[in-house]
């Protein structure tokens, strides 16, 4: 996925986000850059990371075609591989009922599978 495709993605999600979404969302979001993921993300040199916050991500799969949230431990390495295929307001969302809530609920809908 292109940069540029990448923006219009996010433009598409931040104009359905709720005003406290696009608050939440104004203070983790940073410009969108690569990080590593092995061996899922070998081959278009990585994932999209779009926001930070604490030790966590937001990035975009471009192979599933969805938002994910996974945590890091090293800065440009994605630390869990998820295949979500949400828009970028339903995982800010999520984000936010963890900060409300303090509960991590499992959203994430596992790890890619081999295609058979």
């Amino acid at each position: 996925m292109s940069e540029e495709d990448l923006r219009q993605e996010i433009e598409s999600g931040i104009a359905q986000m709720t005003p406290e979404q696009r608050l939440l969302w104004s203070r983790i979001c940073i410009t969108p850059e690569k990080w590593g993921l092995h061996p899922e993300g070998d081959s278009g040199g990585g994932f999209w990371v779009v926001a930070i916050i604490g030790k966590s991500v937001i990035w975009y799969n471009d192979i599933e075609e969805g938002f994910n949230r996974s945590t890091y431990s090293s800065y440009g390495a994605i630390g869990e591989c998820w295949c979500n295929q949400d828009e970028l307001q339903w995982t800010v969302g999520h984000l936010l009922d963890l900060i409300r809530t303090g509960e991590d609920r499992d959203y994430n809908l596992g790890p890619s599978e081999p295609i058979v």
